[in-house]
Formats: C-alpha cells, structure tokens, sequence
C-alpha cells in the first residue's frame, strides 16, 4: 500500500512540475567558481532503451568535441523517467566538459532487480555504442533517492566486472531508498580508490536517513575519500528553502540545488577527474569552511564522518527498518569500514560511563574522536583517556583512529 502511495503521489509531482523549471528565491546563483554554469553548448544524442523501449536513452554532451569526455552515469527517482525533470542538472554537466547519461526505467510492472538491470544496460550500451564520447576511464554514478540506492549495486559491477574507473570514478548519492542487489561483503571491499559523497536531507519525510548512513559507514572507501553532507532548511526573508526529498529535482529549482549540490558535484568532477586539490576541499573537505559555507544566510552544511543523525522512524514514509530494506539488519549499526582494522582488539570502557571513557588497542592510537547523534564532532583527544563530564547524557559514536591511519567505530552511552 506505501508503495503505491508513493508512485502515485510522485507521478503526480512530476506532472506538475516536469516542464517549469526556473530559478527562485532571493540568493542567485553562483557567478564564477565551482557551481557556475560552463562554457560548452550541448548537445544529444539519443537510442532506444535496451529493456525499456517506449523510452528513449539520452546523452547530453559538449558539443564540438573531438575526443571522448569524462561521463556521469545517472539514475533517476522513482516515476522520474523523463530527463525534462532534471533537465537543468543535466545541461550543467555537459556544460561543464561531461558527458552524462540518463536512463530512464519503468517504473510500473517490474521488479526493483529489472529496474537494477534496466539502468545498468543502458549505461554499458551507451558507452559501448559511443566511445567517441564516453571515456570510461573516468566515470562517475550520481543518483537520487531509488536511483541514489540503484548507485551502489551498478557502479560495483561497472568498476569490477567492466573495470570502468581505472583514471578515476566517484559515486554521489542523493536521499537514497533501500540499497539492493549487493551484499555486505561487497561493500566491506569496494574499491578503495572510489570517492563518495552522501548528501541527506533534514527534513526529508521520505527516506530514513539510516540508510544513507548505513552505507556510508559500511562501504570500504578511506574516509579521506568520502564525506557525509546534512542540508538544513532555513527562511531567508519570506522566501522557505526547504531541504526535503524534493530537493534537487523540484522545478522551482533554487540556492539548495546550486550551493547543496551542483557546486560539490563540479568539485567532485575537478578532483576525480582532474586531481585538483581546491576541488577535493569542496568536494571531501572533511568539514572544511570551503565545503560547508552556503551564501546569504542559509545554514552551513553539517558535516559528519561518522553519521547517525535520522528522525524517528515513524517520521519516514520508508523507514529503514520496514521488511522492505534488504539490509534490515543492519539499520542500528554503527560499523567500521577499515579493512586494516578488522583483526584489532580495540575496547572502551566503562560504557555507559559519565565522567572519563578509556580506550585499549592492540596498536597505537592516533586520537579518539566523539560525535553526537547529529554527527558532530563534540570532544576529541590523543591519549587513551577522554574526559566526557561536560557532555549531556545520551547516545555518542566513539572513532578511535590509530597511528597507521585504520580506525573502528564504536558506541558510547554517556549517564
């Protein structure tokens, strides 16, 4: 019944919204740096879908280019298979030198492995019947909410069975649903050259954000690599920015979509592809003022490296722990995605505790970190005793990194 809540409500929002998009709201869009629009004209080329043939195959491209391009792989929201939804995003990247590739999937009659399939064929026929556009040496997969799901399980076949990637690939991932079709022993060795970046919204209805951060901290990617983005809502004069599962494929597309989004994406693309430091600190900064800053009074970007911010479950239309998720079990866990540091005995104690946590480790500690349930940091410190009396009580995520730069993430009640 949910799901065909859902369908029927989204199809309606697109209908409403597909054909409209202009930019609102009282803080322009950026002039120059990253998040600017690009130089390029566009252009398209189009074939019909693979498993899917009422609905065309779209690549939006330079124009005048004459050799291939780095290319971004796209996979849409559920009932989104019509590019004019997201048309502004999708001539931004081909502005910017990319080529990017919408494949729309049928969203009615399948099964959510068909839908897998039906975007994962049309990204490899695109890319096999245009090479004189699509460079697969340097690929990113950018999804949002089932499409962000869809993102993992496709660029894992992609980066290891067809070894796209191999000069440099990302994944970004939006509001994402229910994560199928690969297994906790193919996140736990994803490739670690990959960069991530997991964008949630605070005050999305839609999706449990448990999802989003049990990918996150399950999937083997350095944490220099990746980064974990909150986007809050703010009223700037009388005009709502609403950071929501809308965001970023609402027509009246605003600050959120170029600040929250198409500004760390062209970074993403700079440092991947590029190996452009400036972008990274945009992109992956780790928190930095770069990444975090939003213009004109909107909230700075919460950053966290290990996130456990998510509303009650029954705030969410699809919450994490539904018989729906593949990964049920997995919801309330907090993981450590290190390969180095699976075999460390590492143990905190007293917990619960209210006034000094210690810390054992077969091997040497870096520095101990604490965060909140909101993912920020709270306390930190280099020896294997932390002082925690200042802190209210409550539920806290304890990262103990060691000197060879594995960590574990452990939890922590503080009385």
């Amino acid at each position: 019944m949910k799901l065909f809540f859902y369908t029927t409500v989204l199809v309606m929002f697109i209908k409403l919204t597909a054909f409209g998009q202009t930019y609102t709201g009282p803080i322009p869009k950026p002039s120059s740096g990253y998040g600017s629009d690009g130089s390029y004209s566009v252009a398209t080329q189009s074939f019909v879908n693979p498993n899917y043939p009422t609905e065309n195959v779209v690549i939006y491209y330079p124009l005048g280019i004459t050799s291939p391009v780095p290319t971004i792989f796209y996979s849409h929201a559920f009932g989104g298979n019509d590019p004019n939804n997201i048309s502004e995003f999708l001539n931004f990247v081909a502005q910017k030198g990319y080529a990017i590739v919408f494949v729309p999937y049928q969203t009615i009659g399948v099964t959510i492995t068909d839908r897998y399939d039906n975007l994962l064929n049309g990204f490899i026929k695109a890319a096999q019947d245009y090479p004189s556009i699509i460079d697969t040496t340097k690929v990113g997969f950018v999804g949002h909410s089932f499409g962000g799901g869809a993102a993992f399980a496709n660029s894992y076949h992609c980066f290891n069975t067809l070894q796209w990637g191999q000069s440099g690939r990302f994944i970004f991932s939006m509001a994402q649903w229910y994560t199928y079709n690969i297994s906790q022993t193919e996140l736990k060795s994803f490739p670690n050259d990959v960069k991530l970046l997991s964008i949630v919204y605070e005050d999305d209805v839609t999706n449990d954000l448990r999802m989003t951060n049990d990918i996150f901290n399950t999937i083997n990617i350095p944490t220099s690599e990746k980064d974990y983005l909150r986007v809050k809502s703010n009223t700037i004069g009388e005009y709502i920015y609403t950071a929501n599962h809308a965001v970023p494929n609402n027509a009246a597309f605003n600050a959120l979509d170029y600040y929250a989004y198409y500004r760390l994406f062209d970074a993403m693309c700079d440092y991947t592809f590029n190996g452009n430091e400036t972008g990274k600190d945009v992109a992956l900064g780790n928190g930095s003022i770069n990444q975090i800053s939003m213009p004109g009074g909107l909230s700075s970007l919460i950053q966290s490296d290990a996130p456990t911010f998510a509303n009650a479950e029954s705030t969410y239309l699809f919450q994490c722990n539904s018989t729906q998720n593949p990964r049920l079990s997995h919801c309330d866990e907090i993981l450590s995605v290190s390969e180095e540091a699976k075999l460390e005995q590492i143990v905190i104690f007293p917990n619960p505790t209210s006034t000094i946590l210690y810390v054992e480790s077969e091997k040497p500690i870096s520095n101990i970190e604490i965060f909140n349930q909101q993912g920020q940091l709270v306390t930190t410190a280099s020896t294997k005793s932390v002082s925690i009396n200042e802190l209210p009580s409550g539920l806290y995520i304890v990262k103990i990194r060691l000197i060879d730069k594995s960590y574990r993430i452990q939890k922590l009640i503080k009385k």
